[in-house]
C-alpha cells in the first residue's frame, strides 16, 4: 500500500548555535586533557541528548559545586553562565575551573557590570528561573538589578530614580515580544540606556526569522528542542503567531503521537540553537515511516560565526 505524500520544509538556519559548539567542544577537549570525570554544573547546554552522550563520555553532571569532591578534576560552567558567586567558590576550594559560558551571554554581564559602574540602575528583560538570568543578575550586588519579563510589567515599572536607568536582555527571547518591552522603556524612561547592538543573540534571531518565513504554509511545524530551552520554546511561540495551525515542541521521534499526525500534506521541521542535527534527522526518519516524503529547504541566511575556546584548553592541546 503506498504512503500518502508529505513535503518536509528544513527550516534553516537550524539547530547548535556557535556558543552551543564550544560549550560542547570544552566538556569534551577537557574530557581528552585530563581523563574522566570532568564534572560540569548544572546542563552545558539544555538538551538530553547531548548530556548524556558527554555522560557516556565521562562527564558528571552536578547541580552544585558541593558536589564536586576536592582535588585536580575540572569543574565546568555550564554556556548559560553563572552569578559571580560560583566561580568565587570554585577559588575558595582551589577547583580547576573551566568556564564556558557563551560569550554573548558574557556581552550582556560586561554591559550590565558597566552600567552598574556608571551608577545606573540596571533592567533585566528575561525569564525568571532561567539559568542565564540567574547568572546575570547575579553579576552585580542584590537590588541592582530589577527583572522584568512583559510590556505590562514595564508599564508597571516604578524604578527609584526613573532618569538612572539601562536595560539588558536574556539572549533568546522572543524578538517581537522584547521590543514590545523595550518600547514601553523608552517611551516611559528617555533617558534609559541600552546595548550598543541587541542583546538577543544572532541564531536566536535568524531561527525566529525562518520560523516565520515558512509558518503560514505548512500544516504543521516541529520544534525539535528541550522543554526547558529557552529559545526553543519561543519558536513554538513565533510559528503559531506566524499564522502556523499547529506547533509541536518534542525533544526525540519517540514524543511523535502518530494518531494525531495524520492526513498532513506540508509540515515544517526546525531545531532550537542547543538540539543537533542527528536529532532532526530521527525526526525524519519517523515521519518516512508514515509518509512519501519530499524535503525541501528555505534558508534565509548562512551561518558562519565561531568562537575561541578557552585560553587554557587551546594552549594545552593544540588545534582541533
Amino acid at each position: 500500500m503506498a504512503l500518502p505524500p508529505l513535503t518536509i520544509v528544513l527550516a534553516a538556519p537550524r539547530g547548535f548555535c556557535a556558543g552551543v559548539v564550544r560549550a560542547i567542544d570544552i566538556v569534551e577537549r577537557a574530557l581528552r586533557l585530563h581523563g574522566a570525570p570532568v564534572y560540569v554544573r548544572h546542563e552545558i547546554v539544555h538538551n538530553k541528548y547531548v548530556v548524556d552522550d558527554l555522560k557516556a563520555k565521562g562527564a558528571i553532571f552536578v547541580d552544585e559545586l558541593d558536589q564536586v569532591p576536592d582535588g585536580d578534576r575540572p569543574v565546568i560552567f555550564s554556556a548559560h553562565g553563572v552569578p559571580r558567586s560560583v566561580p568565587a567558590a570554585a577559588r575558595r576550594r582551589h577547583l580547576h575551573q573551566i568556564d564556558a559560558t557563551c560569550p554573548l551571554v558574557t556581552k550582556v554581564h560586561m554591559e550590565a557590570a558597566r552600567h552598574h559602574e556608571e551608577g545606573l540602575h540596571i533592567i533585566l528583560i528575561g525569564h525568571r528561573g532561567h539559568p542565564e538570568v540567574i547568572g546575570t543578575m547575579g553579576q552585580l550586588p542584590a537590588g541592582a538589578v530589577t527583572l522584568i519579563e512583559t510590556a505590562a510589567e514595564a508599564e508597571g515599572l516604578a524604578p527609584a530614580d526613573p532618569r538612572r536607568l539601562a536595560y539588558v536582555t536574556q539572549t533568546t527571547l522572543s524578538v517581537d515580544d522584547t521590543r514590545a518591552v523595550i518600547e514601553v522603556l523608552q517611551r516611559r524612561f528617555p533617558g534609559i540606556a541600552g546595548p550598543a547592538r541587541e542583546d538577543i543573540c544572532y541564531a536566536t534571531t535568524n531561527r525566529q526569522e525562518a520560523v516565520k518565513e515558512i509558518a503560514a504554509r505548512v500544516d504543521l511545524l516541529v520544534v525539535v528542542g528541550a522543554p526547558n530551552s529557552s529559545n526553543s520554546k519561543r519558536l513554538v511561540e513565533v510559528a503559531e503567531r506566524s499564522g502556523c495551525p499547529r506547533a509541536l515542541l518534542v525533544q526525540r521521534a519517540a514524543e511523535l503521537d502518530w494518531p494525531t499526525l495524520q492526513g498532513l500534506g506540508t509540515i515544517g521541521i526546525t531545531a532550537g540553537a542547543s538540539a543537533p542535527e542527528v536529532l532532526v534527522n530521527e525526526i525524519i526518519d519517523a515521519f518516512r515511516t508514515h509518509y512519501e516524503v519530499t524535503l525541501a529547504t528555505v534558508r534565509l541566511r548562512e551561518e558562519n560565526v565561531s568562537f575561541k575556546l578557552p585560553r587554557a584548553l587551546r594552549d594545552a592541546e593544540g588545534p582541533a
